[in-house]
């Protein structure tokens, strides 16, 4: 039945198309003049047709088909000078375009569109990109730009918390979001606690998000997708930069290998925070550790016009150490080796190959034990993209990841007195196949149709348990390795329609579902990147979220200014919590620990933008509601999910005064975070024992913080330019919570009091960044 279902889906596709087949095709790839990478997302029109165009795909990749006639091609993107190109179009022709920056800065903005004009025009009604171009002048902390700071800028994006690089996307957990680099899934995309994502700036290409509407190309997560590409290496010339600050520095170098036809990039960061506790007289903190680096790595090689390879890496590492008593350490490693193959003016292929592992690793000296957990994968991923005339792409392919996990174990030394306890690892097959079309019906009328189809094979060697209605062990199955443990499949639709009202506004319709087939199991309790992750098993069931929403999109005054407004509602099925008093830590019988619901979270969100002048910014802002519902948990009655915040407030400005100084500035608000805390007391037994309200009941201080910079642009030459960045994090001080305990008082016996702790007041930076042409 299924497969009937996806071969008939793919015929429909087909005729679709076949229905407006025209009789000559121009395609090739589209590059930054620049530097000589692919240009993605590229848009190319038909100024002499109305309506009639395409856009390059990920790769740089353009194909469009009209009739036999001369034409002129309008190719634009942000960043770039609009490109007029003449064609006479005979038969079949290839062409390679190159676009050329657009130097003026004045009218740059963080988060944007591709043209002035896609946010009305586009499929993708809830996609966020992020301009690499000017993600230095947003204030961060550290003055390091991060990627996901600036993300959690946006409307339906939340950060979780102080200190915390986790995000939470309309009502979804931290784990239920698919972080991508180069492909590869990035497991835990923070450093320092959380303090810093992993990604460096410096050697990103583009990021995209999708809140909704995504692609059938992507799964395995049920609230979002950050689609993370590093750069390609400049393929023209050798370029060094770089930045030195008070917590990290950075240093980039790409060029040619051989130019035009292959090129590097290598970019390394490091912070440096232990360097400064050797000046303390404290011996707890002279002895102690605390650091971080990463490395990207990326290389690519044209075997021909049709033909180019690319291999791309990212290693990165955490190491804290308190004087001799405790260590830990975690880290991150990706591996993506790609080809892609144009089979002809139509069809486009990529093939990747792909390798993530995530590890962490406590140690604790006086007791002589170490914890450990790892994550490794192997994902096979072929992707096709074809161009079947002007009205339509189909876009289809398969994947399969192969999942190898140890949730946590303990390993002790031979003089410790104690003994190893050491988990057994999970294996499994996540695997899809997936067909999508985009099909321009007019002019005014723009649909995305297409299904994904999922499998989960869950793999021995293992145990698998059945458990009581209080979680107790009621018979366990051990299963030999390469025995079919448990399958789980599923279909998920996916839908995106946008409608063009008039010339400034357009109404934006999309719908997804989508399974996971992997979760996360958080100690809230903890401060340590420790949160296990597990397969679905004959207990776990697969989560599964079902989104809607809808959007207007409407520009103003010659598209400087661009106002939006969506409403969702997303119902999650499978849902996982824990009991209360849960062990999750080395328990083989974790999954009894666990209880399983529904959720719903719905929302509006408003953003409203200025792209043009020397003022450019935005305001965001999200009013929602996130509730769980589990039969074990607060009687059965649905209560706030830890992410559920009413109001979410956002405001970024850039004042550009002239070409040498630009000023800064975000503030954030939102609502705390639903937490639980004792609404009373009673004794027992001569014991003061806490009374606690329902699950989430109670709320953490609301959160406020404004952020400052200041970036001086120094002459710049040929060959040199730099510039001195200055940010106030926390710029009036508010301390905000980062976490509340409530404890009986050491002074009044019998009485409880809360005590608020809170990470970050003033935080002052300066970074000198540079770049050697």
């Amino acid at each position: 039945m299924v497969k009937k279902l996806l071969v008939s889906s793919i015929i429909l596709f087909l005729s679709i198309g076949t229905a407006y087949a025209q009789e000559h095709t121009i395609s090739g790839t589209i590059k930054d003049r620049s530097n000589g990478e692919e240009a993605p997302y590229v848009t190319v029109r038909v100024k002499e047709l109305t309506g009639v165009g395409t856009t390059s795909n990920a790769y740089g990749f353009y194909s469009i088909t009209l009739e036999r006639g001369s034409y002129t091609l309008l190719i634009s993107s942000l960043g770039f000078k609009t490109l007029e190109q003449p064609i006479s179009l005979e038969a079949d022709t290839t062409l390679h375009l190159a676009l050329e920056v657009y130097t003026q800065t004045l009218d740059e903005v963080i988060i944007s569109s591709k043209n002035e004009e896609d946010n009305l025009t586009s499929i993708d009604g809830s996609k966020v990109e992020i301009d690499m171009r000017t993600l230095h002048e947003v204030p961060t902390f550290g003055g390091e730009p991060d990627i996901i700071r600036v993300a959690q800028l946006s409307p339906g994006i939340k950060t979780a918390g102080e200190g915390n690089a986790g995000f939470y996307v309309r009502g979804g957990g931290l784990d239920q979001n698919l972080v991508l680099l180069d492909e590869a899934p990035v497991y835990s995309p923070s450093h320092m606690l959380g303090v810093f994502s992993v990604f460096n700036g410096d050697a990103l290409k583009s990021a995209s998000i999708y809140k909704g509407g995504m692609s059938a190309e992507y799964g395995g997560r049920t609230a979002s997708v950050m689609d993370i590409r590093m750069k390609e290496g400049n393929a023209k010339e050798y370029n060094m930069s770089g930045g030195v600050g008070l917590i990290a520095s950075r240093l980039t170098v790409e060029g040619p290998i051989v130019e035009d036809k292959s090129s590097f990039i290598i970019s390394g960061r490091r912070s440096y925070a232990d360097l400064f506790f050797g000046l303390s007289s404290d011996s707890t903190i002279n002895n102690s550790t605390l650091y971080f680096y990463d490395l990207n790595l990326k290389a690519n090689y044209s075997l021909g016009e049709k033909d180019k390879m690319y291999v791309s890496g990212y290693f990165g590492r955490d190491a804290f150490a308190f004087v001799d008593n405790f260590g830990m350490n975690w880290g991150n490693a990706t591996g993506t080796l790609r080809w892609n193959h144009i089979v002809n003016e139509k069809l486009f292929s990529n093939t990747s190959l792909i390798y993530n592992s995530y590890f962490y690793d406590f140690r604790f000296e006086e007791r002589g034990l170490n914890l450990l957990s790892t994550i490794n994968d192997i994902n096979i991923k072929q992707d096709f993209s074809y161009y079947l005339n002007n009205r339509n792409t189909l876009s289809f392919g398969l994947n399969a990841i192969h999942h190898t996990m140890e949730p946590g174990s303990i390993l002790v030394d031979d003089d410790s007195g104690l003994t190893d306890d050491q988990a057994e690892l999970a294996n499994g097959i996540e695997s899809a196949v997936y067909a999508q079309n985009e099909f321009k019906i007019s002019e005014q009328f723009q649909l995305s149709f297409g299904l994904r189809f999922s499998m989960f094979h869950r793999l021995g060697s293992g145990t698998s348990y059945e458990f009581d209605s209080s979680g107790n062990i009621l018979s366990s199955t051990f299963h030999d390795e390469g025995d079919l443990m448990q399958f789980y499949n599923g279909l998920e639709p996916r839908l995106s329609a946008t409608y063009r009202i008039d010339n400034s506004s357009s109404l934006k319709l999309l719908y997804n579902r989508n399974n996971q087939y992997l979760h996360l199991i958080s100690n809230s309790t903890s401060l340590l990147p420790s949160d296990i992750w597990i397969l679905s098993s004959n207990n776990v069931k697969p989560q599964i979220a079902d989104q809607l929403s809808i959007g207007y999109h409407k520009n103003l005054n010659d598209n400087m200014f661009q106002a939006s407004t969506e409403v969702y509602y997303k119902y999650m099925q499978n849902a996982i919590d824990y009991r209360d008093g849960a062990d999750i830590f080395v328990n083989e019988a974790l999954e009894g620990e666990l209880v399983y619901g529904t959720g719903q979270a719905y929302g509006l969100e408003f953003l409203f933008k200025k792209t043009k002048g020397q003022l450019t910014g935005w305001l965001g802002y999200t009013l929602a509601k996130t509730t769980r519902q589990f039969d074990e948990i607060n009687d059965g009655l649905p209560f706030s999910a830890r992410q559920d915040r009413t109001h979410d407030l956002s405001v970024v400005l850039n004042y550009k005064f002239n070409p040498k100084w630009t000023v800064s500035a975000n503030f954030v608000y939102y609502t705390g975070d639903a937490v639980t805390f004792p609404t009373g007391k009673y004794t027992y037994d001569g014991i003061t024992v806490p009374l606690y309200s329902g699950r989430n009941a109670e709320r953490m201080p609301d959160y406020h913080r404004l952020d400052l910079g200041l970036t001086w642009y120094n002459k710049s030459t040929d060959k040199f330019e730099s510039n001195w960045n200055f940010s106030l994090y926390n710029a009036y001080g508010r301390e905000n919570a980062y976490s509340i305990t409530v404890g009986e008082s050491e002074t009044i016996p019998g009485q409880f009091e809360a005590t608020q702790l809170s990470l970050f007041r003033w935080i002052p930076s300066i970074t000198y960044n540079f770049k050697f042409k």
